[in-house]
């Protein structure tokens, strides 16, 4: 059973993937930088600390991927719609609305894919911070083990 300085820094280190919200890349920073001074102090801090810096690395990736697949379908999308407005002086103006284009779709489904991901991984990481403060191990779902 860990003793409560390990749950405060376990509890700490996932809540501190909060800070990027004012740091950039303070998701990465400050769950490293506690792990790194705290993991030889308890092996509830090391578990801890590497889900923490795994779970994050993990949604760099997905999130890297999600980009990739979307930024295409936009890119087209934008080329495609350049001719939405029509101006041939001010006696011939006219919008151009016609059908919506698959692609927007698509490029809207994605987007709603993010959003939902990211609500998701504000979750998890309260499950995991409220897990470490009850001193139990928790396991982020869909996470790749980077280090071990």
């Amino acid at each position: 059973m860990p003793d409560n300085h390990s749950k405060n820094i376990a509890t700490f280190i996932h809540l501190s993937t909060f800070s990027r919200f004012i740091i950039p890349l303070g998701n990465y920073i400050g769950p490293i930088v506690l792990w790194m001074v705290n993991k030889d102090k308890s092996e509830f801090v090391d578990t801890h600390g590497k889900q923490a810096i795994n779970f994050q690395i993990s949604i760099l990736l997905y999130t890297l991927i999600l980009g990739t697949i979307s930024i295409p379908f936009f890119i087209f999308k934008v080329f495609n719609g350049l001719d939405f407005v029509d101006f041939h002086g001010f006696h011939d103006f006219h919008i151009n609305i016609g059908k919506p284009s698959p692609l927007l779709f698509i490029t809207g489904g994605l987007a709603f894919l993010a959003i939902i991901g990211f609500i998701l991984e504000l979750v998890f990481i309260v499950i995991a911070s409220l897990k470490a403060r009850d001193g139990e191990l928790y396991h982020y779902p869909l996470t790749i083990n980077f280090l071990k």
